[in-house]
C-alpha cells in the first residue's frame, strides 16, 4: 500500500495549482483529495517547504516524499508559475519581467537591486481602473484581478531568475531578510491592490508566513491610490507598511491627477491614514508625490503638504515624473524638486528623492504596461515615440 490512499486524479487542465496555498490550505486540499487527515497535515508541511523555501518546480524533485506519493501528486495537482515572456535588464541592473498568466493575460514585475536590499515591485491586477493622468498603467483597461497564486508566482519567478534557491543537499536559506537578494516586496506594480483585497492579503500572508516565504511584514509595503475605507482594514488584517499615492495638496488638482479623489477626497484619505493600526515613528506612512512641472511642484504646494499631514508619522517620497509615449506631463526641474524637498525637510519630514531606475526599459515608477507589443519594443523605439509626441 502507498503511504496514503490514492489521490483523486483530474484532467491536466483541471488540476488545482498548489502555488499560493499556505500550509493549512495545502493540508485541506490533500485531505479533500483523499489523503488521511494526519498524513495531510504532515505532507502539507513538507510541500510548503519544497514550494516556498526550496523553489521546487515539479513534484519529482521533492525527494523527502516517496516516489509513489510524488506520482500521485503529479497526477492530481500542478505547480504553476507565471511564464516569462520577456526579461529585460536595465543598465542599472533593474530587471523587468513580462509575465503570462492563465487566460493568456500579461502583467509586469520589476526587480530593483540596491546595496542593502533587493526589492520586487509586484502587480495585483491586469490593467487598472484608476486612469491616473501621470501613470502609463492607467491607460490600460482593467481585465481582472490576479489570484494569490499569480501574485506569489511573481516572487517565485524572480527568485528563480536570481538563482536564490538552495542547491540539492543544502539547507533552505536563512530567513534573515537582509541576507537575501530578494528581501523586500512593494505592491506598486500594475493595478490598485486594495481593489483586489483578498487576493493580495492572502498572497502577502503567505509571503510573511514562516512556513511560506518568511519575509518580515516590515519589508512589505502596499501602495494605494486612496481606497480610504480599506486602509485601516489592511492594517488590521495584513499589517504591512503603507504608502499613499498623494501627488497633490488640493482636491481640485488631485481630482485631475488621481480621479479616485472624487470618491474619497484628501480629507477622507488622511483620516484613514490616521486610523492605520501600528502607526508610529517606527512604522511611518510613506506619502508618494510625483513631481510634475507647473502642476504640483510650487513652494505653496510644499507648505500645504506639510500642513495636511501634520500629526501623521510620515515621510514624503518625492518621485521625478517618468515619461512614457503620449504622456501629457513633464518632469519638474531638479532645482524645483530640491527646493520642494528643502521646505518639507525644514518642517521635520524626511523627503528622499527617488532615483529613477530602469528607465531605459520602461521599468520606472508609473511606466508599467503589459501590452505585449509595447513590452517588446526597444528603448530606442520608445525614445523616438516620446520625442515625436
Amino acid at each position: 500500500m502507498p503511504e496514503t490512499a490514492a489521490l483523486k486524479r483530474a484532467p491536466a487542465q483541471a488540476r488545482p495549482n498548489l502555488v499560493g496555498l499556505p500550509r493549512d490550505a495545502l493540508a485541506a486540499t490533500l485531505e479533500a483529495a483523499g489523503t488521511s487527515p494526519a498524513q495531510a497535515r504532515m505532507r502539507a508541511g513538507q510541500l510548503a517547504g519544497w514550494l516556498y523555501q526550496r523553489g521546487a518546480r515539479d513534484f519529482e524533485t521533492m525527494t523527502s516524499l516517496s516516489k509513489g506519493f510524488r506520482a500521485e501528486l503529479a497526477a492530481s495537482f500542478r505547480i504553476d508559475r507565471p511564464e516569462i515572456v520577456t526579461r529585460q535588464v536595465s543598465q542599472d541592473g533593474t530587471r523587468k519581467y513580462l509575465l503570462r498568466i492563465d487566460g493568456g493575460h500579461e502583467v509586469e514585475a520589476v526587480y530593483i537591486p540596491e546595496e542593502d536590499r533587493g526589492t520586487l515591485c509586484v502587480s495585483s491586477q491586469v490593467g487598472c481602473t484608476l486612469t491616473c493622468s501621470f501613470c502609463h498603467t492607467g491607460t490600460q483597461k482593467l481585465v481582472r484581478n490576479l489570484t494569490a497564486a499569480e501574485i506569489v508566482g511573481q516572487i517565485l519567478v524572480c527568485r528563480d531568475d536570481l538563482g536564490e534557491w538552495p542547491k540539492p543537499g543544502e539547507r533552505p536559506q536563512a530567513s534573515i531578510d537582509g541576507r537575501r537578494l530578494l528581501s523586500n516586496i512593494v505592491l506598486m506594480g500594475m493595478g490598485e491592490p486594495l481593489y483586489n483585497f483578498e487576493g493580495v492579503r492572502d498572497a502577502m500572508k503567505l509571503a510573511m508566513d514562516g512556513d511560506g516565504l518568511s519575509l518580515s511584514r516590515r519589508r512589505i509595503t502596499l501602495s494605494t491610490s486612496g481606497v480610504a475605507p480599506m486602509i485601516p482594514r489592511w492594517g488590521a488584517e495584513a499589517g504591512t507598511l503603507m504608502a499613499i499615492s498623494l501627488h497633490a495638496t488640493t482636491d481640485d488638482v488631485r481630482d485631475q491627477l488621481v480621479p479616485i479623489n472624487r470618491k474619497w477626497n484628501i480629507a477622507a484619505l488622511l483620516d484613514a491614514c490616521r486610523a492605520y493600526p501600528r502607526l508610529s515613528n517606527a512604522e511611518r506612512i510613506t506619502f508618494e508625490y510625483v513631481m510634475l512641472k507647473d502642476v504640483n511642484d510650487s513652494d505653496a504646494d510644499a507648505r500645504r503638504l506639510v500642513r495636511l499631514i501634520a500629526g501623521i508619522p510620515a515621510k514624503i517620497n518625492l518621485i521625478p515624473f517618468n515619461a512614457w509615449p503620449g504622456a501629457s506631463h513633464e518632469r519638474s526641474s531638479w532645482e524645483r524638486i530640491e527646493a520642494f524637498a528643502e521646505i518639507v525637510n525644514r518642517a521635520g519630514y524626511a523627503s528622499p528623492v527617488r532615483t529613477p531606475r530602469g528607465q531605459d526599459i520602461l521599468a520606472a515608477c508609473g511606466q508599467l504596461k503589459s501590452a505585449t507589443e509595447r513590452g517588446r519594443r526597444s528603448a530606442a523605439q520608445v525614445a523616438a515615440e516620446t520625442a515625436a509626441g
